[in-house]
């Protein structure tokens, strides 16, 4: 049933906000060189690699001119970016990801490889499971980025404090995990959204 809801959910969602799409592609187009979308590889289910969709938000070299996280003013965004990441928008090609069979529209959220790596026992639990788009971490670190900006080490906060919370975070979904209870998450996440 989870399955055949994240098709149909995200086939009408990008149905639906085609033109906001489209729209937001010709905005990245003309205001900054470089492709449209972002691919950045993640894990997912049963530790497959996948490239994760959104739209660029920041410089095309980004990835070589600094590490996988972002905080604070980072100055990789570009102007549009900005708005796309406080807004959210810049996540909604994941739902591309989601058609495929990639992600789910609720689930752990699919970190990056070498994070993987350093907390690959407890990533055994997870994932048996296909990340999401959103769910409890993505509420909780809605954001993530000024957070990490007002640290002195961002990445070894990262790796110490937050990514263990939201490992935890993960395993009390998967526990918790129903229909309904997405439903609720997916809710708790729009109200989150437009607050």
């Amino acid at each position: 049933m989870k399955r055949a809801f994240d098709i149909v959910a995200s086939g009408l969602g990008l149905l639906v906000l085609s033109p906001v799409l489209l729209g937001v592609a010709l905005l990245i187009k003309l205001s900054s060189r470089g492709p449209v979308l972002f691919r950045h590889e993640r894990v997912g289910r049963n530790f497959r690699p996948f490239s994760m969709y959104k739209f660029r938000t920041m410089v095309p070299d980004a990835p070589r001119l600094g590490g996988p996280l972002t905080a604070g003013d980072d100055p990789r965004i570009t102007t549009i970016g900005r708005v796309l990441r406080k807004t959210k928008v810049d996540e909604l090609p994941q739902l591309f990801n989601v058609l495929r069979g990639e992600m789910s529209l609720v689930g752990p959220r699919p970190e990056v490889p070498c994070y993987v790596d350093m907390y690959r026992q407890e990533y055994q639990e997870i994932l048996k499971a296909r990340p999401g788009i959103t769910d409890l971490a993505s509420l909780k670190y809605r954001h993530e980025e000024q957070i990490l900006g007002q640290l002195p080490n961002p990445e070894e906060e990262y790796v110490r404090n937050i990514l263990p919370e939201k490992i935890r975070l993960s395993k009390e979904y998967l526990q918790s995990s129903s229909f309904l209870y997405d439903l609720g998450l997916i809710a708790k996440t729009f109200r989150a959204l437009l607050a």
